[in-house]
């Protein structure tokens, strides 16, 4: 029985959701050695990782960035909507990567472990998230000040033309919200059962309503709206 075991204290429950089954189980091997985590799952898609998430509780999530078509950023979101108490760590990142970084701590995102991280930080960061607390560089931590001054500003915009006559129709709106999970027109056209163009159209319809210049930017008033 492990010291954490004898201590009376629960292992961390880790879900692994990495597209390359081979270095999930790898990643996996890596964890289960540790006597204070444990794996819940480690499943290769988003279709998968979605079904999980509402059927299980864990208590850290790590989400390979590589997932296609988007998938990393669906799934955080989402896993921010259904289960807000897991914490969540994006792999795969490089340090050059700054935008991809604040794209998912965003959407939700605890922290992230970067490519070339070793496993000593790997560990850390994964205790670290579960405290509340993130490893982040001075690199980053200098873009985070930034991006939190520019969205301050943003929402002050936001909040002062939300002030005006801007009215999205209730199908601008469905579509905004799928703008905000990170979807593309090709997935809204077959979420909605409709041709690619029209999301096209509505798209444009709604940047120029809120006018703003793409579509982060239009999301950014979902906040608003739901409030």
């Amino acid at each position: 029985m492990s010291e954490t075991n004898k201590a009376g204290m629960n292992p961390l429950n880790v879900f692994l959701v990495i597209e390359v089954p081979l270095i999930g189980n790898i990643f996996t091997s890596v964890l289960e050695d540790e006597p204070d985590i444990r794996v819940a799952a480690c499943v290769p898609t988003l279709q998968e990782a979605l079904v999980f998430i509402q059927e299980q509780e864990v208590n850290i999530a790590l989400i390979s960035v590589s997932l296609p078509e988007q998938g990393a950023l669906q799934l955080t979101r989402a896993i921010v909507e259904h289960a807000p108490a897991t914490k969540i760590l994006m792999l795969g990142l490089s340090e050059e990567d700054r935008n991809g970084a604040l794209r998912y701590i965003e959407a939700g995102a605890s922290g992230y472990i970067l490519k070339d991280s070793s496993l000593a930080e790997f560990m850390e960061t994964i205790r670290l998230a579960q405290k509340g607390e993130a490893h982040v560089s001075t690199r980053m931590a200098g873009v985070m000040m930034q991006r939190l001054s520019s969205l301050a500003r943003m929402f002050s915009t936001v909040e002062s033309k939300l002030d005006g006559d801007v009215h999205l129709t209730s199908r601008e709106l469905e579509v905004l919200q799928f703008i905000g999970e990170g979807l593309t027109n090709q997935q809204i056209a077959a979420r909605l059962v409709v041709e690619v163009g029209t999301v096209k159209n509505h798209v444009h319809s709604i940047l120029e309503k809120l006018n703003v210049n793409n579509r982060d930017e239009a999301a950014s008033y979902l906040a608003f709206i739901k409030r």
